[in-house]
């Protein structure tokens, strides 16, 4: 992270967590689509997620049908055994990790089913897509503790 807008980027993030909130409240959408994929490259260019890691540390994906399926049999195991060993529902009646970190994450940051991974990881942190403004309140958390995140609300500002 060799960009000064990272620099002490946790600290200027919840310094800036009004402004993110007012900028998500309305936003003009067209414009902002527009501008995410060139940020999201360049918050890319500038942060090494294994360096990082705190999404698998921190967050739970939603593991929906599809990747149960995907991973329980790169396992070798039963749907149902990988459910009760590694999952619970949570409040919204999705599929989440039973713990943190999440348990495919090694000591090395790397993910050990990163091929197979839930589509809710290929997609963190949803920097390249409208999830950014049509769910800001994931939007605002995911500022917290992801710095990618962070990069693309402030080159927005």
């Amino acid at each position: 992270m060799s960009e000064p807008l990272l620099e002490n980027w946790e600290k200027k993030s919840a310094e800036h967590a009004k402004l993110y909130k007012q900028l998500l409240q309305k936003p003009d959408k067209n414009k902002i689509l527009k501008q995410l994929p060139d940020l999201h490259d360049a918050a890319f260019e500038q942060i090494d997620c294994l360096t990082c890691a705190r999404c698998c540390k921190n967050y739970s994906p939603r593991f929906k049908t599809p990747d149960i399926k995907r991973i329980s049999k790169l396992l070798k195991m039963r749907e149902s055994v990988f459910i009760d060993t590694y999952l619970t529902l949570d409040n919204e009646g999705d599929y989440v990790s039973k713990s943190q970190p999440c348990p495919f994450l090694g000591s090395d940051n790397y993910c050990s089913i990163y091929d197979h991974r839930p589509s809710d990881c290929q997609r963190f942190p949803y920097t390249n897509e409208d999830v950014l403004f049509k769910r800001p309140a994931i939007t605002l958390k995911n500022a917290t503790f992801c710095p990618a995140v962070y990069f693309v609300l402030e080159k927005l500002r």
